[in-house]
């Protein structure tokens, strides 16, 4: 590992697991099972072991997004994997794409598309939850990823650049959507996220007035199996509905 590299510390202490992202350097790091000298990650590799003061051993990983979703500070609910990832399938995001998003919220679906895409640009309206989400995008390492504090009613007629994916996570949308057709290039993709029927009724029908095509409404659900010597069935403890995701294209 390199000097200032993220890497994801993992233990298990009483069969629960523990997990600590940190950055490689030559700070102390403190936890419940001992200090660790950061320094003595330079030069070792993932699968390789550290160990505390008070003799707890520790895996060296690399995080990928699903930690940072688990670790990253919560300014409210953050948009789910199991709706980030149709977003990212359905539109075919990929290394060449400029995204437009707003919502930003904590950051979660700004990182995860920044994990893949050349750039996203990211809307908040709240300071607070501007500066929380920048952290989160500083922590998991994305530099390019640029979150910025305003109105992306206002904002949006006056940028001068164009992208391959608008996002919106906004109770606004459907005062965006007329004006997403002059930031989108041709078969691109617009996509909202909407968690009441009623909001999302009115994003249809901003999409029709803007002559967007191919358009779909979707939910989707997760439900986790349990295994046990009982039997197998789904688990008590599901999500259920989120949000409904409808996308479309210029």
């Amino acid at each position: 590992m390199l000097s200032g590299e993220l890497v994801m510390l993992k233990t298990s202490h009483r069969g629960k697991v523990r997990e600590f992202i940190v950055n490689v350097s030559e700070d102390d790091f403190h936890t419940d099972f001992g200090k660790i000298d950061l320094s003595v990650l330079i030069d070792k590799e993932p699968g390789d072991a550290v160990i505390s003061h008070m003799g707890q051993e520790f895996t060296i990983q690399r995080p990928r997004m699903p930690d940072f979703f688990n670790h990253a500070k919560r300014s409210g609910a953050p948009m789910m994997p199991k709706d980030i990832g149709p977003i990212i399938a359905y539109t075919g995001l990929n290394k060449q794409d400029n995204v437009l998003d707003a919502g930003t919220g904590s950051g979660v679906l700004a990182m995860y598309l920044g994990s893949i895409a050349k750039r996203v640009l990211s809307y908040e309206i709240r300071e607070d939850f501007a500066q929380i989400a920048r952290q989160n995008v500083l922590s998991a390492g994305l530099d390019n990823v640029e979150i910025r504090c305003g109105n992306i009613i206002e904002e949006i007629a006056s940028l001068d650049e164009s992208f391959d994916v608008v996002t919106l996570d906004t109770q606004d949308s459907r005062y965006v959507i007329p004006h997403v057709r002059n930031v989108l290039n041709p078969g691109g993709f617009l996509v909202t996220y909407s968690p009441f029927f009623e909001q999302t009724k009115d994003i249809r029908e901003a999409i029709e007035a803007a002559h967007f095509y191919d358009v779909r409404t979707m939910e989707f659900s997760e439900r986790e199996i349990s295994f046990s010597d009982r039997g197998t069935r789904p688990a008590t403890a599901r999500v259920g509905h989120t949000g409904f995701i409808t996308i479309a294209r210029k």
